[in-house]
């Protein structure tokens, strides 16, 4: 996913010198400590106090494990339109994986690379709606996801048909990390084709988001 050489960028429907709204979310006061440190040295981002998820606000999540407190929390994050979330985790089950994936959230990160770089990019990405997910992360969801997909061959309304050359260049950009607008500019589409290309897929073949979609693609042999 998303790997940009930098994280300064303002989110995806602001004005050029517009910030980040970012709220830290944890029962760790150690941790909230830590990363409001590491996040208010950057220009781009606006630390704001936690009252409540609210549209435009990136929530940073961090938690050891994904337990059920943390899990509603995502929940309620993702049910908050405009609202966003990265989550900083320690580990990660195989059948936790889906669950975050099925809240929106494609913007994760490993407690133990959690550096200041690391955190403003991944704040940066779900800032504009895109994903950011370490990269054995991204192998155990395509594997889950043909897992999936193996299971609904033959149900009814389950798509047979693939992808079109279109979807597959969109997502081979995806997979390469640009964001919607960096993607519409590669292939001379405007940034709402791009959109609409990504919704059509995902509903076609009941993907939940576009992390889930380059999963999709990558376990299909597409890319």
């Amino acid at each position: 996913m998303r790997n940009p050489d930098t994280g300064r960028a303002p989110g995806p429907d602001a004005r050029p010198d517009a910030r980040i709204p970012v709220a830290v979310h944890t029962s760790e006061p150690l941790s909230r400590e830590g990363a409001l440190s590491l996040l208010g040295r950057h220009p781009d981002i606006e630390l704001r106090e936690e009252t409540g998820f609210t549209s435009g606000t990136v929530v940073l999540l961090i938690a050891d494990t994904l337990d059920g407190a943390t899990l509603s929390v995502l929940r309620r994050i993702a049910r908050t339109a405009g609202a966003r979330a990265v989550l900083v985790v320690g580990t990660l089950r195989e059948a936790e994986l889906l669950d975050v994936v099925a809240c929106g959230i494609s913007a994760i990160v490993w407690r133990h690379e959690a550096t200041e770089k690391r955190l403003v990019q991944a704040v940066v990405a779900a800032a504009r709606g895109d994903g950011t997910l370490p990269g054995d992360l991204l192998g155990r969801l395509i594997n889950q996801v043909g897992a999936l997909h193996r299971s609904a061959a033959g149900r009814e309304g389950v798509p047979t048909t693939g992808l079109t050359p279109r979807e597959v260049e969109v997502l081979r950009l995806a997979a390469d990390g640009l964001d919607t607008g960096e993607i519409a500019a590669k292939l001379a589409y405007s940034e709402r084709t791009i959109k609409n290309v990504m919704h059509g897929l995902t509903t076609r073949f009941h993907l939940r988001n576009r992390a889930h979609a380059v999963a999709y693609a990558f376990k299909e042999g597409y890319l």
